[in-house]
């Protein structure tokens, strides 16, 4: 998603209030926008909470700020930064995190993003954007260039599946209808979702939601049908991030708060390192359950 992302913000710096700052980090990616930008991009080292600092300083000056690091650069070693001096001051600050989840595999848990936007939601005014497909970053880039609230950007790997188009990026998307208990799907893991649920005949398959940006804010943001099916089948509750703040935890509380039961909720997630060893993507998710088989094979549907 990374170069996709790129050249998204190529198409927008002609603004010239848009700056971009790095961690040090887009070798063999960015170059592009380092390019197009030239004093407005800026090296900023590795030296996380200052660039966070001096993000939030360009802002209050009236620059469309974006910041970039790996994910738990992003958002883990700046968490202080990034409370006191872009949220306490409601300053449209992007933030950009590369490798969401287990995105970054056998490089451990240092580079891994587990409690990424959950612990971000946590703070006032955020909002978190997590496109699903490479084709999502044309309109998810173009809505948070023109957000007035501070935001994170989770990219990871595009799993789109081969010769298959994704419908335009919005809030909640269904993939696939089927008639079974329905599978909320947070970001790229719903690429493999979706071509394993190629192979299920409707009468049995789930349908297939993927949900874009958090949080949950109006009961009438969630699409009709979904909320239909939640009230008569339940639903299944899939993301590469650990329970607490997890999609889950927040689809269940904005369920209850709104007085609508579910005769079945389930929180497939990111569960640590089970096993104490580190390894790719697959093999994480796999030690969480979150692999489509495992995933079908506890909700009792056959492939």
């Amino acid at each position: 998603m990374r170069s996709s992302a790129c050249n998204a913000w190529v198409e927008q710096a002609g603004d010239p209030r848009f700056i971009f700052l790095t961690g040090d980090l887009g070798f063999r990616a960015l170059e592009p926008l380092r390019d197009r930008l030239g004093h407005r991009f800026i090296n900023a080292g590795v030296a996380e909470q200052n660039m966070v600092s001096v993000g939030a300083g360009l802002a209050l000056e009236g620059m469309n700020v974006w910041l970039y690091s790996i994910a738990p650069f992003c958002y883990a070693r700046p968490f202080e930064q990034i409370r006191n001096d872009i949220c306490q001051h409601h300053l449209p600050v992007k933030l950009v995190g590369n490798g969401g989840g287990y995105g970054y595999g056998s490089q451990g848990g240092s580079h891994h993003a587990l409690e990424d936007y959950g612990s971000l939601l946590t703070l006032p005014g955020m909002k978190a954007l997590i496109p699903a497909f490479s084709t999502d970053l044309d309109a998810v880039v173009n809505i948070l260039h023109h957000s007035a609230q501070p935001a994170y950007l989770r990219l990871g790997r595009c799993e789109l599946p081969s010769g298959h188009v994704a419908e335009p990026f919005m809030t909640w998307r269904c993939l696939l209808k089927g008639e079974n208990i329905p599978i909320v799907v947070i970001g790229p893991l719903s690429g493999g979702f979706w071509e394993t649920l190629l192979t299920v005949p409707e009468v049995s398959r789930p349908d297939l939601w993927v949900l874009g940006e958090l949080p949950l804010r109006e009961l009438t943001s969630i699409p009709e049908r979904l909320l239909d099916k939640i009230s008569s089948q339940g639903v299944c509750v899939v993301e590469e991030h650990s329970q607490q703040g997890s999609v889950g935890q927040q689809l269940a509380a904005f369920l209850l708060q709104h007085g609508i039961s579910t005769p079945r909720f389930e929180l497939c997630r990111a569960k640590g390192y089970p096993s104490g060893t580190y390894g790719s993507q697959s093999f994480h998710r796999r030690e969480s359950g979150l692999e489509p088989d495992q995933v079908l094979d506890m909700l009792g549907i056959q492939t």
